[in-house]
């Protein structure tokens, strides 16, 4: 429990070392260190390895402060191919295990790129519906992390993020950083976007 508590801290401040030494075998004692240079770009591969991807993946990941949430924020995320979500969210380091507004950024930023790309590219017509914002997020793997001066959590525990203005700015954010990476790599966009696309209809 403390190594991968440690792990994900580190993962979430890039530039930290944290070294754990289990000194319980006598005269075995053994140290892991925990420090990834790439912060959460790191954590999204090494989750997508342990979803069992055997390739390595081509992730996106930025950083951006931003003055009308009162913090930063730290996306990285790739499309796995997969039908699943695995989104984690966490807010001044703390796991959002239901979520919230930054995890609604997300997806509202990923559900923007998408239909501004299929339409530029005539997979999606202004007559068609607006995806789904809560299922167009599907084959990505997701690292959203917030540092703010004045998280707000909603019910008893901080398992939910309630900051409003977090959500336009996460999602401002996502949608233009997908764009950018859509427009680089055009055959891998439309792949993706026709599948999600597709996906869509067939509900």
């Amino acid at each position: 429990m403390l190594a991968e508590r440690f792990r994900q801290v580190a993962f979430l401040n890039p530039g930290l070392s944290i070294t754990l030494t289990d000194e319980r075998p006598a005269g075995e004692a053994r140290a892991v260190m925990f420090r990834y240079p790439d912060g959460v770009r790191d954590f999204v591969a090494a989750l997508d390895a342990e979803a069992g991807s055997l390739l390595p993946q081509d992730v996106t990941a930025f950083e951006r402060e931003d003055p009308r949430m009162a913090g930063t924020m730290e996306v990285a995320f790739l499309w796995s191919g997969s039908r699943e979500e695995r989104i984690h969210s966490f807010a001044n380091s703390l796991a959002t295990r239901q979520g919230g507004t930054h995890v609604d950024g997300f997806r509202d930023g990923v559900a923007a790129a998408v239909t501004a790309y299929a339409l530029r590219r005539g997979l999606m017509t202004a007559a068609d519906p607006d995806p789904d914002v809560a299922r167009i997020g599907e084959g990505f793997t997701a690292v959203v992390s917030v540092k703010l001066d004045r998280p707000e959590f909603l019910g008893a525990t901080v398992g939910l993020l309630g900051n409003t203005a977090v959500r336009a700015c996460v999602g401002e954010a996502v949608q233009e950083h997908l764009g950018i990476w859509f427009e680089e790599r055009p055959e891998r966009a439309a792949e993706i976007v026709a599948r999600l696309v597709r996906g869509l209809h067939e509900d």
